[in-house]
């Protein structure tokens, strides 16, 4: 999730279910009309396959399903490549964040993209949003898990913060929310396991789409779900001209842990 312009703005600001004027640059933030307590935007471009806007409040929020307990990291099968085993960090590149106690931990500064480039892939990782973090809702859990470097699966603390559907946890950000929430509690290990087939581009456009099928702490989230094009922040999709590309973890000024990152090519 993109938030830095967003975070500047909402500093120190409390969102007690009234509206909150932001400069022109920044649409307000506003309540979703049933009265549930979710918060996003309305003056944001519609969505052209649905009758949303980007970060629309009042999109229907999945339903909470509980994934039952944590488990044990999942092992890599023989034919993967091993992204991060909770010591070596040496496929990645750009990085500032740092290995603690065997957990690979999101700092200020570049994030992490992997050397090398891929195509269509199994992925599988698995996180830790802090129990006890301290600092605005909009860091809260907040990470990201950019393919190809421009199609961001959000992470985030849908346990607690009742974000726009489209931003929540699990979501194909800005674009199409998770079938259901499947977030445990911070402080728990959440996992996700993605296939991903890329886009096939032909003379510079998109003949097929980019496609992902999600599993969220082992739930059902997306079933071959289109991708309709990069990823951003109070933006439609923004056109794709690749077929490969790094896998590129975001990080949004929270301590969000990492361990057992692995990928099959496919």
């Amino acid at each position: 999730m993109t938030f830095k312009r967003l975070s500047l703005l909402l500093a120190g600001f409390m969102l007690a279910g009234w509206d909150i004027n932001l400069p022109a640059a920044e649409p307000p933030i506003v309540q979703a009309r049933d009265g549930s307590g979710v918060f996003g935007h309305k003056a944001t471009p519609k969505l052209p396959w649905c009758e949303w806007v980007v970060h629309d409040p009042d999109r229907p929020a999945p339903r909470r399903v509980n994934p039952g307990p944590a488990q044990l990291p999942v092992p890599a099968p023989a034919d993967a490549i091993v992204l991060f085993d909770g010591r070596d960090t040496s496929a990645w590149q750009s990085n500032a964040w740092r290995v603690v106690d065997g957990f690979w931990e999101a700092a200020d500064g570049a994030a992490p993209r992997t050397r090398e480039k891929f195509s269509s892939f199994q992925l599988h990782l698995e996180w830790l949003p802090p129990a006890d973090f301290k600092g605005p809702w909009y860091n809260q859990g907040n990470n990201g898990v950019l393919i190809h470097g421009l199609y961001e699966i959000q992470i985030f603390d849908s346990y607690n913060v009742k974000w726009a559907p489209d931003g929540q946890c699990a979501a194909i950000y800005g674009q199409t929310p998770p079938l259901v929430n499947a977030c445990r509690p911070p402080g728990e290990w959440q996992s996700y396991d993605m296939v991903f087939t890329a886009p096939v581009i032909q003379d510079g456009k998109v003949t097929q789409p980019a496609r992902l099928t999600l599993f969220h702490n082992g739930v059902l989230v997306h079933l071959n779900e289109e991708i309709r094009g990069g990823t951003g922040h109070l933006v439609l999709p923004r056109p794709v001209t690749v077929a490969e590309g790094p896998l590129v973890l975001a990080g949004h000024g929270c301590p969000v842990r990492f361990r057992n990152i692995w990928l099959r090519k496919l």
